[in-house]
């Protein structure tokens, strides 16, 4: 029985992400790199041909993505905020955000560890942007400390 220690939040979009990603390696790269091994082998010795051990490596390589999304799926807490649309930031909540010395403004969304992708303005529940926006409401004022130095910020909205 696994208990709530072992349990990894994901957003419902994170979720469907690595089950498409975990889809799609044992449908269509399982079998590409069991074909290249083949096609590999049929090339005669495997002590020096390239090919085979790259083909083998990369077989590797899939099968651990494999067994890792697996492990991770499995243990796959889905918390799904849209439905009772809390006031303050939770878990799951695209934020726009206002910094108050520029008026420049920012959107990010607060997701697991593992969905976190700052390219993608997905910060991470354990960050400590993330930790600092969390319960606060609309309209409150957020002191981010960051690695030039503290800044303000408005909270302009918040959507699940």
């Amino acid at each position: 029985m696994t208990n709530n220690i072992d349990l990894i939040p994901f957003t419902p979009d994170g979720h469907d992400s690595l089950q498409k990603e975990l889809e799609h390696l044992k449908n269509v790269e399982r079998h590409e790199v069991i074909a290249a091994i083949a096609e590999a082998r049929s090339h005669g010795d495997l002590k020096e041909n390239a090919e085979y051990h790259a083909a083998r490596e990369k077989q590797g390589m899939i099968e651990a993505r494999i067994a890792d999304l697996e492990d991770k799926l499995s243990r796959a807490q889905i918390i799904d905020m849209s439905e009772n649309q809390p006031d303050s930031i939770r878990f799951g909540a695209w934020v726009n955000l206002q910094d108050e010395e520029t008026g420049e403004e920012k959107k990010y969304r607060i997701v697991g560890d593992l969905e976190a992708n700052i390219e993608q303005n997905k910060l991470s529940i354990s960050s400590p942007m993330a930790r600092a926006l969390l319960g606060k409401k609309l309209d409150d004022v957020v002191m981010l400390k960051l690695p030039k130095g503290s800044k303000e910020f408005v909270v302009l909205s918040i959507d699940y």
